[in-house]
């Protein structure tokens, strides 16, 4: 026994709402010759098979899946320039900040360098002020040392030349006595030598003049200077280079009165005279050396 199953409201409002738009259609229809209508058979309602209703499963969460980018619609050509050129314009002012930055990093690099360089130049230019300051100042206390160690022979040295040093005279005295006497008295001195301060009093003569007769005689070599520091002063010691010839040397010599002097001579062999074997010329030796050795 088939079971009727009754209609959704739903169901018939849509099958009302067909017969509704049939009638309308049917109505706006032109007219045709005129035929007979055929007869509508009556349709009669199928009937529905009741449909069973479904469990509803539960539905499991669908993963999202990803939205693609739709494409975008292509825009007027006119909006594509403008954003080009903005976007030209922006990379343009970029570049021209960023070469604007390099620059500025540029010239402050070079700047420091600059500043670098000529503090460094400084330095040097000071070091190297400070190196000639230091340099003149050795060199000034050296001239104030070298001032302080003159001799008034040195001050002479520069005043007079050569020529008018060796032809140095003294008023109303004989030089070549004088030199003589220089001699004699320094030799008695030997290698040791003798001060001139000392020399100049015994012969009482002025620093001065002393000086010149020194220079004098030095520049004839019979005697040599050396400068040594006395009482804290610089003066000059006194040497014998060449001991003048004397007559007191000959004195009391045997062979100014030998009898065989005309015949001595030193190839002569013994016992013919000679001066290498003469006890005359011995015994006035030995008794000579016995008077300077008291």
């Amino acid at each position: 026994m088939v079971k009727t199953i009754k209609k959704t409201e739903t169901e018939a409002e849509i099958e009302k709402r067909l017969a509704e738009l049939r009638a309308e259609l049917h109505k706006n229809q032109k007219p045709k010759k005129a035929e007979k209508p055929k007869p509508k058979k009556a349709e009669k309602p199928k009937p529905k098979k009741a449909e069973k209703p479904k469990p509803k499963k539960a539905e499991k969460p669908k993963p999202k899946k990803a939205e693609k980018p739709k494409p975008k619609k292509a825009e007027k050509p006119e909006k594509i320039k403008k954003e080009r050129a903005e976007k030209a314009k922006k990379i343009k002012k970029e570049r021209v900040e960023k070469a604007k930055k390099i620059k500025k990093e540029r010239a402050e690099k070079a700047k420091k360098i600059k500043k670098e360089k000529a503090e460094k130049a400084k330095k040097i230019k000071q070091e190297k002020a400070e190196k000639a300051e230091k340099i003149k100042q050795a060199e000034a206390e050296k001239i104030k040392q070298e001032e302080s160690e003159r001799t008034p022979e040195e001050e002479l040295e520069e005043q007079f030349s050569d020529e008018q040093i060796r032809n140095f005279q003294i008023e109303k005295m004989d030089m070549d006595r004088i030199t003589n006497k220089v001699c004699e008295i320094v030799a008695a001195y030997e290698d040791k030598g003798m001060l001139q301060s000392d020399l100049w009093k015994k012969l009482k003569l002025s620093n001065r003049d002393g000086s010149r007769l020194a220079l004098r005689l030095e520049r004839r070599g019979l005697i040599s200077r050396e400068k040594i520091l006395q009482k804290d002063r610089w003066t000059y010691k006194l040497i014998i280079e060449q001991t003048p010839i004397s007559l007191e040397s000959l004195q009391n010599s045997p062979c100014l009165t030998c009898p065989v002097e005309q015949k001595c001579d030193v190839e002569n062999v013994y016992p013919e005279p000679s001066p290498l074997h003469c006890q005359l010329i011995e015994d006035w030796v030995i008794a000579e050396y016995s008077k300077k050795k008291k």
